[in-house]
């Protein structure tokens, strides 16, 4: 009996050991970063498209523009980040200079700025202001610096890249720490008919070097990329995080869109996706635009697929000509941010049992349930604990009526699973009610309301020992 007793005790400790080191083992595939980590975690933010086109109504300035056309007389940014925070968003993102070259704050580096003009008698700062409020307000600040200088008399010539380096160190010096640093592809010509060869490598360089904590958004990343429409969508239920950058520059040669919605299987780089959209159809306020606002379905539809699908979403929403976010948006907003906040408010999983079906090592204990229920990105558990991939089962106390079901895989180990589905027992069988692709930082499934004790999830394909972080069961 002692032997016996023994023999099992080390199959034990051997089994355990095995799904230690299934969460401990070094992924032969692209892993975030920290920052890219804390980039997955915001989710949502807002941007806000400001300036000159704000009062011209126009989408591209001419970069000819009379600085005093740019005079928000009622500016209050702590009514942005108010807004931001009812909508459910957790950071903000402004046009700091836009294609037109016109400057937010008082730049050194340009006589195209808010010191020329008459608003707050040429001693205002908008990027001051709106920092200030997100510090006040508890969200994170981030800028958008457009390359092309429709404005800039350097425009065109390789000095402009120097200029261009002069500005940013002054953005990302000036207003503290940043969580995200936007960049388009935008090359059109300046103000001498000459387009610009940007120096992007240099820029990148600066860029992390001042703010190493931000991340970069472009098509081509490095931070995270564009996801090839403006329409805040993952056109499919594939999207990997990674991507392959190599012999694509960004603008008009970046990869093809369609690649920027999926990326790539086995790319070599973490550069996840960011979906962006406005909430009007234009991204500059335009007053014949008030009735066109979208409306809280519509935004947690878009919701849904972006962030829903893995993504981060980016939505904007362009202050008026008063500084202010405007009665339309704003009221859809904060529908939208109740309507979001009910959906995910109580996690029906949380009084479930989860267990692995048919564990094929003896005595394994297979899963850590509070790992998955702890909203903690960097736990979680492998479903391959000895070669085979387990099916996970949710059991409910009593029959529970649903419609979402939330998955995040353990992504500091790489993104893996491949494809899966999901069942419900239901008249003495397994029903099959969702089938999708990759998981990766998150993956939301709705279908139509079912009411069942047992959930089974199975993963069908995956590029390695499948490892999930969070499971959410929802009414939404």
């Amino acid at each position: 009996m002692a032997r016996i007793l023994y023999t099992l005790l080390i199959i034990s400790i051997l089994t355990k050991n095995i799904h230690a080191q299934s969460l401990s083992a070094t992924p032969q595939f692209p892993v975030p970063t920290a920052e890219q980590i804390a980039w997955h975690e915001t989710e949502f933010y807002l941007f806000f498209h400001f300036g000159p086109n704000t009062f011209t109504n126009l989408e591209w300035g001419h970069g000819t523009e009379p600085e005093d056309v740019f005079n928000p007389a009622a500016l209050d940014c702590d009514q942005w980040c108010r807004v931001a925070k009812q909508a459910g968003a957790k950071g903000v993102i402004i046009t700091a200079k836009h294609h037109d070259g016109f400057c937010l704050w008082p730049s050194n580096y340009s006589k195209h700025t808010i010191r020329e003009s008459k608003w707050r008698h040429g001693k205002g700062d908008v990027l001051r202001e709106l920092s200030e409020a997100c510090r006040r307000n508890g969200l994170k600040f981030g800028v958008y610096l457009s390359p092309w200088d429709r404005n800039h008399p350097k425009y065109g010539t390789p000095e402009y890249n120097d200029v261009y380096v002069n500005t940013l160190t002054e953005l990302l010096t000036s207003y503290g720490d940043l969580f995200e640093i936007w960049w388009d592809g935008a090359n059109g010509e300046g103000p001498n008919g000459k387009k610009q060869v940007y120096d992007f490598h240099r820029f990148e360089k600066v860029a992390a070097g001042l703010q190493p904590e931000a991340v970069i958004f472009s098509d081509l990343g490095p931070g995270c990329r564009w996801a090839g429409n403006e329409r805040g969508l993952i056109e499919s239920e594939t999207n990997w995080c990674t991507l392959d950058t190599a012999g694509f520059q960004r603008g008009n040669g970046a990869p093809p869109t369609d690649t920027l919605n999926r990326g790539n299987e086995t790319g070599a780089l973490w550069i996840p996706a960011e979906c962006d959209v406005s909430i009007r159809p234009g991204w500059f306020y335009h007053p014949e635009e008030d009735s066109q606002v979208k409306t809280p379905e519509q935004l947690f539809e878009i919701y849904l697929k972006s962030v829903g699908r893995g993504a981060n979403l980016i939505l904007n929403v362009p202050p008026d000509r008063n500084g202010r976010i405007h009665a339309q948006d704003s009221t859809a907003l904060i529908a939208f941010g109740k309507k979001l906040k009910g959906a995910f408010a109580t996690n029906l999983a949380a009084k479930s049992t989860i267990a692995a079906e048919g564990a094929s090592c003896n005595f394994y204990a297979p899963v850590d349930q509070s790992a998955l229920l702890d909203n903690d990105i960097s736990t979680g558990c492998s479903l391959s604990p000895c070669g085979t991939t387990l099916p996970l089962i949710i059991s409910f106390k009593s029959p529970t009526v649903f419609n979402a079901l939330l998955l995040k895989e353990l992504i500091v180990k790489g993104q893996r699973i491949k494809e899966f589905k999901v069942e419900v027992w239901k008249s003495g069988k397994w029903q099959e009610i969702a089938h999708s692709n990759t998981i990766g930082a998150r993956k939301i499934l709705t279908f139509p309301l079912v009411k069942t004790r047992k959930v089974r999830i199975t993963v069908l394909a995956a590029k390695a020992a499948p490892m999930l972080g969070e499971i959410g069961v929802f009414r939404i």
